[in-house]
């Protein structure tokens, strides 16, 4: 596996971004997603998931994932101007969908309307990016600890997920379960290590997907 020796140095150095990409220049790669997927808590942006699979493969990565967001959760504005807006206006080639975990905390107050906005996200973005392949990753958790809620959300987005045809990668929300060393020092974010090893995960399922 090609991100195999990172995770086994990363203590030492992140270098997996040198390995030979795949002839895969100019595709496009769109990342809708939250603070999970920006990178928080990592020492640089070069440090997160989304950077290091899109470095190994030569993909020009477009990132303007926000902090606390989720489908409901700190969304200012439905339409002009929010993420999947600016994901659009990209047009890109590949587009992730990474979302999920912050609506948990607005579950007991807004479930009804974090359902219906999932798939209203999915069907807006299939139908401004037809062209585009969709991959749709389990929304991503922090903790030991799992409210009812999560598993709800994961099934909302996977149902949402197969009804545009998009590809679903599973098990996101256990990658780093059981790791306090992959957490950073506000114990809500991974750090360079905790990031390290959701790059070799999703390296993994990407590599299932043909990617």
């Amino acid at each position: 596996m090609r991100l195999l020796a990172l995770a086994l140095i990363v203590g030492v150095a992140m270098t997996g971004c040198a390995a030979a990409p795949k002839d895969t220049s100019g595709t496009r790669v769109a990342f809708y997603g939250d603070s999970y997927t920006l990178g928080t808590g990592a020492s640089a942006p070069s440090k997160r998931w989304s950077t290091i699979i899109c470095e190994e493969r030569g993909w020009e990565e477009f990132n303007p994932s926000v902090n606390g967001l989720g489908f409901v959760n700190n969304r200012g504005t439905v339409g002009e101007g929010d993420e999947p807006s600016q994901v659009i206006a990209n047009d890109p080639d590949i587009l992730f969908i990474t979302m999920g975990l912050n609506d948990n905390f607005s579950y007991d107050r807004a479930a009804d309307q974090i359902k219906s906005q999932i798939t209203d996200d999915f069907t807006r973005l299939k139908t401004a990016l037809p062209d585009a392949r969709l991959i749709v990753v389990e929304p991503f958790w922090y903790t030991d600890a799992r409210p009812d809620s999560v598993e709800i959300i994961i099934g909302w987005v996977k149902d949402a997920a197969a009804a545009v045809g998009a590809d679903y990668i599973p098990g996101a929300s256990h990658w780093i379960e059981g790791h306090p060393e992959w957490m950073a020092s506000d114990g809500l974010h991974p750090n360079d290590d905790g990031y390290a090893h959701m790059a070799v995960e999703m390296d993994a399922a990407l590599e299932k997907l043909g990617l």
